[in-house]
């Protein structure tokens, strides 16, 4: 594990850990607030992403920023990263071997941002984090605790696009997470 941001992004800077590397445009590695109370973890970049670097810039991810918007929070409030760094061809769902590869990152970016909740943006990002036991459909809007880190899983916003209904459980989902950070923030602020 890297001790701080500048080495970790530098031990990234030229990865060929798993064959992604040789598709890829950019590395997207993640954004957002260093110090953040919330981070957001999605499965990998797509067309956009890999185009500009930056994870959530595409379709799924302006429907993201209505979200935030409508929920009062600014996007550089969070933190946001996915479980793979390379986008997979056609946007398919990561491969393990290419999951493995790119773990040892994400769990770095998760300790040196010390979040107090991570909101779980589909299956991927919820088998790879949590346990290849926990589905989506069950899982989702279930606050879900471990080592001090209180997890939500929802829709990936890519769901979304594709299934006008679960727009309706995304927005429940992410007003919890919000009431609870607004817990934590009061709490830190002491009031």
């Amino acid at each position: 594990m890297k001790e701080n941001w500048k080495e970790l992004e530098n031990s990234i800077i030229d990865c060929k850990k798993c064959k992604l590397c040789m598709t890829r445009t950019n590395i997207v590695f993640g954004t957002g607030n260093k110090n953040a109370d919330l981070m957001m973890i999605g499965e990998g970049p797509g067309a956009d992403e890999d185009k500009q670097g930056i994870p959530f810039v595409g379709r799924a991810g302006k429907l993201m920023d209505k979200a935030f918007e409508g929920l009062g929070l600014k996007r550089d409030e969070v933190y946001i990263a996915n479980v793979v760094k390379c986008r997979p061809p056609q946007n398919r769902v990561p491969e393990d071997d290419e999951v493995k590869a790119c773990l040892d990152y994400l769990r770095n970016q998760v300790i040196l941002v010390n979040p107090k909740i991570i909101v779980l943006l589909g299956s991927t990002a919820l088998k790879n984090i949590l346990g290849k036991e926990y589905g989506i459909t069950q899982a989702r809007g279930k606050w879900i605790e471990k080592k001090g880190i209180m997890y939500m899983p929802t829709w990936h916003p890519a769901a979304l696009l594709r299934d006008e209904n679960k727009k309706i459980e995304f927005w429940k989902d992410l007003r919890e997470v919000i009431k609870k950070y607004e817990e934590i923030k009061e709490n830190k602020n002491g009031k």
